[in-house]
Parts: C-alpha cells; sequence; structure tokens
C-alpha cells in the first residue's frame, strides 16, 4: 500500500461531523496507514448525528513526533477540542515540527488556535471565513488547498480532494480512485 509506515492522527471530540470523520479513518487505514483517533481522553464520542467513536488515545500522552500526519474533521468538535489545552499544545507541536496538518470545514479553527493561518491560504466552511481572515489567512474558496505542511478544504463533498492531498503531500502515490 502506498502510506505503509505512515502513521496518522485523527483528532476527535463530541459532536464530530460524521463523513469528515469516518471517511478519512478508514480511507487512510485502506491506504495502508496505522490511524490513532486523538482526543481529549480515551472513550466514546457522538457526531452531530448520534453515531459514536471511540479514541484509543489521550491528547495529553499523544507525542507529535511520533505522528506523519494529523487531521482535524469539522462538525461542532473543532470549536471543543480548542477547549483542551492538550488538544491544542498537540497540534501546535506537530505544526512546529513540520508534520502534515488537515483541517476540513470548521477544522481550520484549531489552526486559528495555534497561529498556524498567518500569510498561509485556506479554505474552511464559509461560516469561519472571517476567522480565517483574521488568523492572518488569505480564504480561497476551493475544494482543497495546500499551503505547506497545512491542507484545508470546506465540506464532505470535497473529502476525496482532501484525502488526496494528504497522500500525496505524505509522499504516496493516489491514482484518483477512492
Amino acid at each position: 500500500m502506498h502510506l505503509q509506515g505512515k502513521h496518522i492522527a485523527i483528532l476527535l471530540e463530541k459532536l464530530y461531523e460524521d463523513p469528515e470523520f469516518w471517511y478519512p479513518y478508514y480511507r487512510f487505514q485502506e491506504a495502508g496507514a496505522r490511524v490513532s483517533v486523538v482526543a481529549p481522553a480515551v472513550g466514546e464520542y457522538l457526531s452531530k448525528h448520534g453515531f459514536p467513536a471511540t479514541a484509543d488515545l489521550a491528547a495529553g500522552e499523544a507525542r507529535a513526533e511520533q505522528f506523519d500526519a494529523v487531521i482535524i474533521p469539522g462538525g461542532y468538535s473543532p470549536d471543543h477540542m480548542r477547549r483542551s489545552p492538550e488538544m491544542v499544545n498537540f497540534v501546535r507541536e506537530a505544526h512546529r515540527l513540520g508534520k502534515i496538518i488537515a483541517a476540513i470545514c470548521h477544522g481550520p479553527w484549531m489552526l486559528a488556535s495555534i497561529g498556524a493561518l498567518k500569510k498561509r491560504k485556506a479554505t474552511a466552511f464559509y461560516s469561519i471565513k472571517d476567522d480565517l481572515v483574521n488568523a492572518g489567512a488569505e480564504y480561497v474558496d476551493e475544494a482543497v488547498v495546500r499551503d505547506g505542511n497545512i491542507i484545508t478544504s470546506r465540506v464532505p463533498s470535497d473529502l476525496p480532494f482532501f484525502c488526496r492531498a494528504i497522500i500525496q503531500a505524505l509522499g504516496g502515490a493516489d491514482s484518483g480512485s477512492s
């Protein structure tokens, strides 16, 4: 597989957007990556639609140097994620180390919280455009935007482009098929 040996963290908190968590979760496993689910605490979290997902690693125990990429799903979960100093510190450290940080929908809120958007191009769900701009980003309304180690997307229908960009950033080849 094309991501064999890669370790990816997918962040989790309550009220996550179902496809923005599950699509990458299974897509990167399919590509051969090891996927860990990182949340404020180990345990179960419910999506916006009541579907449970389980975190297997607490943010306070997660070490950014052990991961190749961090994925931040949207929904209302990023607003809860950034209330956790451990979650914010984990993403901040991954960014400092130059890891791939990929955020979709409301996920870029975490990027704003760690100061990663200054002088960067980024996209997100349109309702947080002002937040990105106020954090120093140049907002671009495109399915996926990559600026260095930062990858952003807008909505669930952008997931194929989002995941493909992450795979390419990690050095994997992606034929464009799911």
